[in-house]
């Protein structure tokens, strides 16, 4: 029963992040601050959602392999969005400053 309520909690909490990541990459005027958004949401959304998981299997079947894709998702997904920040500056795209159109 406890483990039911941490679990949910976990997921709907992630499934919360990930819902800010996706109005970040919607409000924010530039490719780099979308990209932060995204990155930081993503990133705890989806382990907090593999948390969630991994206490609905209770050390059952298939725990392992979640917990090896949890931590690939977490070292993998900053890595990528400041591999495609770096390209994108050194592509030219410049930030967003105030007083900027969108």
């Amino acid at each position: 029963m406890i483990g039911d309520v941490v679990a949910a909690v976990l997921i709907l909490g992630g499934v919360g992040f990930l819902a800010l990541g996706v109005i970040g990459t919607a409000r924010f005027p530039d490719y780099y601050s979308r990209t932060h958004a995204v990155a930081k949401a993503e990133t705890l959304g989806m382990l907090l959602v593999f948390g969630g998981l991994l206490v609905t299997l209770r050390g059952g079947a298939g725990t392992a392999q979640l917990a090896l894709i949890a931590l690939f998702s977490f070292l993998v997904n900053p890595t990528a969005t400041h591999a495609l920040a770096r390209v994108a500056r050194r592509r030219g795209v410049t930030p967003w400053h105030k007083g900027d159109p969108r």
